[in-house]
């Protein structure tokens, strides 16, 4: 108890926008460089940097680029050297960042990405959905949600200790003007804190005249010796590897959440979190400020003698299948609330909570419901009645649109 007075004692609590809260996150984690290019509803995260850069509050390389894609790519070279490397984008941004996406995630750099959630073009929509985050989810990149502003803030800095620790990029998820353009309080650390939370970074590459290296070179498919008759890694052993990292960051995801709150006295959850579920007959599942909103649904059905839970999906990727095994266990019912579609299946989230579950020995009914796309608006009252009108349907039941009028 007096390490967490001491700690809270340490912070100030600030009236911020959600993205205000990413770059006093990056801010504070002391990024060396960072790369930015433009996008609704992303350019309040770099154009808030350039200040503290402009102001000498940051020492930091502030690089304007061209193109999103020039943006990562930026971070790239610059996380391959040593620099502790951030970027943001949204939606059509996020998309034109797939190719170094790739080569950040495969390359093992800890990057982190602030990804303020937009629905994709065309047609053209600057509001809020998770496609984008979504459409990139088989990218390699470690994926956390965050469901109110401190959260933005507390999952960033866990980001980039995250990152370096596993050598894996990490993409810090928040929905677009329902998180980044509203002001919430948020209790800030100073920056002696962060400083003794978050280490410096030791990169993992080697970038030294006296001892040259070939960086990300074309690999063949079956292992062969380098120059030295060492038997170096194929394509495939580097993927296993990758995905084996991917498997062990659930571990490092918990592990940093609790140093978190023994320093800071908040934990966000780990890899997922949730609401009166203890006793729950039916859980709702829905991943950022959907999440929250379903925590209101259940406080309205619970007022109506129904038991109702919310399961807040943190870590998308590595999935937490275990802690929805177990979370779910009781339930006889799992509605899945996806702002986003896996077009030709279903929502990627209930998707994936069908497959973790499958010969789990947890076995209550899955129903999936598309919400939210584009903006669309979605309240705690269409969420309760939507568990209302379940508690109708058999145990196989098709995907349920939410407010769609058609």
């Amino acid at each position: 108890m007096a390490s967490r007075m001491a700690a809270a004692a340490d912070t100030e609590v600030q009236i911020i926008t959600g993205n205000q809260a990413m770059a006093l996150a990056a801010k504070r984690c002391r990024v060396q460089v960072v790369a930015a290019y433009p996008i609704t509803p992303q350019s309040q995260v770099t154009e808030t940097l350039s200040e503290y850069v402009a102001a000498g509050e940051l020492d930091a390389e502030y690089v304007n680029v061209e193109s999103e894609h020039s943006a990562l790519s930026v971070c790239i070279g610059a996380s391959s050297v040593g620099a502790r490397a951030f970027t943001a984008t949204s939606a059509n941004g996020l998309a034109y960042m797939c190719e170094p996406l790739h080569w950040a995630a495969g390359a093992r750099l800890p990057i982190v990405l602030g990804c303020v959630n937009r629905a994709m073009a065309a047609p053209w929509s600057v509001l809020n959905d998770q496609q984008d985050s979504m459409s990139q989810r088989d990218a390699g990149w470690i994926q956390i949600f965050a469901r109110n502003n401190q959260e933005i803030f507390d999952t960033a800095v866990q980001a980039f200790k995250i990152a370096q620790t596993v050598s894996v990029p990490v993409m810090v998820c928040y929905d677009g003007y329902l998180l980044s353009h509203t002001v919430m309080p948020v209790d800030v650390p100073s920056q002696e804190a962060v400083d003794t939370f978050l280490p410096p970074y030791t990169p993992h590459t080697i970038l030294d005249p006296a001892d040259p290296r070939n960086l990300n070179q074309v690999t063949l498919a079956d292992p062969r010796e380098n120059e030295k008759g060492v038997l170096c890694h194929g394509y495939m052993e580097l993927r296993y590897l990758l995905e084996e990292a991917l498997e062990q960051a659930r571990d490092t995801i918990i592990a940093v959440d609790e140093e978190y709150a023994a320093a800071f006295g908040r934990s966000c959850g780990g890899m997922l979190w949730t609401y009166r579920s203890e006793d729950a007959e039916v859980l709702l599942v829905a991943a950022g400020s959907l999440a929250s909103e379903a925590s209101v649904a259940v406080d309205a059905l619970r007022a109506d003698g129904c038991k109702a839970g919310v399961i807040g999906v943190r870590a998308y990727r590595p999935f937490p299948k275990q802690e929805l095994i177990e979370a779910t266990a009781p339930a006889a019912r799992v509605l899945v609330f996806d702002k986003s579609l896996s077009y030709g299946n279903e929502g990627p989230i209930c998707g994936d909570v069908k497959a973790a579950l499958y010969g789990s020995g947890s076995h209550p009914a899955v129903h999936g419901y598309i919400a939210g796309l584009g903006g669309r608006d979605v309240r705690a009252a269409e969420l309760a009645e939507a568990v209302r009108r379940d508690a109708a349907k058999g145990a196989v039941a098709p995907t349920e649109w939410i407010n769609c009028r058609i």
